[in-house]
């Protein structure tokens, strides 16, 4: 009979150890091996042009993408401006009433001396800052993008359409019409 003791004695084989410095088997690769079939000269040519065409479509990929960025960039600021300029416009046009009644009372002698005087002058002050200018004066030349004739005078010593009376003085911010002056014109019989 066998002890229980017999049991624990008995060795058991030890797995052998792996190590780097082994041969693999038939089997496995070794990637760090030196490698038995060296490159032809024509095989790395053809890895190097593969190599230089990735790195070159990756730099226009690159230039592209900045190009757009540069481009979206000004579209952006472009789209502000012209948003801030349309702002100001509807800000303006808003004022132009008060601005026409403000004129109307200078024109009869109504602002001088009295503290309306002083509002209008600040009014205007700060509009022209933002570019603000009447448009439309007597005896320029009629300019239909500018004026809206309201009456025509055939007038004998007048050569071309000119403007006889401003009714309602326009304006224009920069280049963009705000209103239109209402005019009369003088045109040649």
């Amino acid at each position: 009979m066998v002890s229980d003791n017999s049991k624990n004695d008995a060795v058991e084989p030890e797995p052998e150890e792996v190590s780097g410095s082994a041969e693999p088997a038939n089997d496995e690769v070794d990637l760090d091996a030196p490698a038995d079939d060296v490159l032809s000269d024509e095989d790395a040519a053809l890895l190097n042009q593969s190599a230089a065409d990735i790195v070159a479509e990756m730099r226009n990929d690159m230039l592209r993408a900045q190009a757009e960025l540069v481009n979206f960039r000004t579209r952006v600021e472009r789209d502000r401006a012209a948003n801030r300029d349309a702002v100001i416009a509807e800000v303006i046009r808003s004022l132009l009433p008060a601005l026409d009644d403000l004129a109307r009372a200078e024109k009869h002698g109504d602002l001088e001396g009295s503290p309306l005087e002083i509002v209008a002058v600040k009014l205007r002050g700060s509009l022209e800052k933002y570019g603000l200018r009447t448009v439309g004066e007597k005896g320029e030349p009629f300019d239909p993008n500018f004026h809206e004739a309201v009456v025509q005078l055939p007038t004998p010593d007048v050569t071309v359409n000119t403007v006889a009376d401003v009714i309602d003085v326009g304006y224009a911010l920069g280049d963009r019409l705000i209103r239109a002056a209402k005019v009369a014109v003088s045109v040649p019989e």
